[in-house]
């Protein structure tokens, strides 16, 4: 089933009929992305939408995807419209909300430079990442027509990587590829001037400054296992031991 093409066609079914079909629906990011941005700039207008489709998990899991993706504003707006609360302080996503204008807005190194202060390992353990960063620092010199710094740069920074990487070295031929036409953005390779290839490049560094977020928690949560381990073994209580951390291997209780 279409997502999209059901919410245009609303008022032609029944509640009932919606939450049937609700049920069976699985949207993807774009559709989903969709009815979000469609809801915020409809406001009352599309409140019906809301109604039928924001009820039990699916107003948390619209919650979740705003805060996910640093939506800050979106997201304040819809607690107040839905009540539900976000699963943490909005004022943490002001960080990644900078790193994402900024690549939204072409400014690469500026990005680059945020993500180092927040995470100064991050972009040295992903270094596919890093080359992405640094392929839409090429793309925006190829779109200002700077064409001697993108090919300076390219040879400086990413020439060694496309040596390493076949992957890589395809699109950084892509890239480059640019370059032999008067009017790159209606060339074969003009989706990478399309504002979307900016969106890409920024979804992706969002996900992984989140999993980088997330590990302290992990490493808490560890510490605490160990911790709880260690006092129910002082006190001699039989459980199901975890044996192998790195394999989440339960001790077998019963054979003990």
């Amino acid at each position: 089933m279409n997502f999209g093409s059901s919410v245009e066609k609303l008022e032609e079914v029944s509640k009932e009929e919606w939450t049937e079909r609700l049920g069976d629906v699985h949207p993807t990011r774009t559709e989903m992305n969709k009815l979000i941005m469609n809801y915020l700039v409809t406001g009352n207008s599309n409140k019906l939408i809301m109604n039928y489709l924001v009820t039990g998990n699916s107003n948390k899991l619209i919650m979740n995807y705003l805060v996910t993706e640093g939506f800050k504003e979106a997201a304040e707006k819809f607690r107040v419209e839905s009540g539900v609360q976000p699963s943490i302080d909005l004022d943490q996503l002001d960080e990644r909300i900078k790193i994402r204008e900024a690549i939204q807005c072409g400014k690469i190194e500026e990005a680059i430079a945020l993500v180092n202060n927040l995470h100064p390992e991050l972009l040295d353990n992903d270094r596919y990442l890093y080359f992405h960063l640094q392929q839409q620092h090429l793309i925006e010199l190829i779109r200002d027509k700077h064409v001697e710094a993108a090919l300076e740069y390219a040879q400086t920074h990413l020439s060694e990587r496309g040596e390493e990487n076949p992957e890589i070295l395809s699109e950084l031929e892509r890239t480059l590829a640019l370059l032999a036409f008067e009017n790159p953005e209606d060339s074969p390779f003009g989706e990478l001037l399309h504002p979307s290839q900016r969106q890409k490049v920024a979804s992706e560094l969002n996900a992984a400054i989140l999993e980088t977020d997330s590990t302290p928690n992990l490493a808490n949560l560890l510490k605490l296992l160990l911790w709880s381990q260690e006092e129910l073994d002082k006190r001699k209580v039989k459980y199901p031991r975890m044996t192998d951390i790195a394999t989440a291997t339960i001790e077998d209780t019963k054979s003990s």
